[in-house]
């Protein structure tokens, strides 16, 4: 997946189209993520005990990982994302991966 938890996005389609958010909770296998501030909906709950009161709460739906956009941090635009490897080694010896900003050439991770 091109995101991860943490990073700016730009939601490029769907209700949410132009907004802006963190990523709160990613769902690699699933494909999805859940932005903090958007694509909210509504559930009507019982309570389940005095701790966790009923009624209708708002809470964020997750989103299809297609429709963000990563907001490079250096240039500060959503762009797309490629991955590259480096010349470093990680811990088990291999080259070390990462993401890169597509607009402007530079490492994101």
């Amino acid at each position: 997946m091109h995101v991860k938890t943490g990073d700016e996005v730009l939601v490029i389609s769907g209700k949410n189209k132009g907004q802006s958010g963190k990523i709160k909770r990613a769902f690699p296998r699933e494909g999805r993520v859940i932005v903090e501030g958007l694509n909210i909906i509504k559930r009507h709950m019982k309570p389940r005990g005095p701790r966790k009161p009923g009624g209708i709460i708002e809470m964020e739906a997750p989103i299809d990982a297609s429709n963000v956009m990563l907001i490079c941090p250096s240039c500060g635009r959503a762009s797309r994302t490629g991955k590259r490897f480096l010349e470093e080694l990680d811990h088990k010896n291999r080259p070390r991966k990462v993401r890169y900003c597509k607009a402007c050439d530079s490492i994101i991770d």
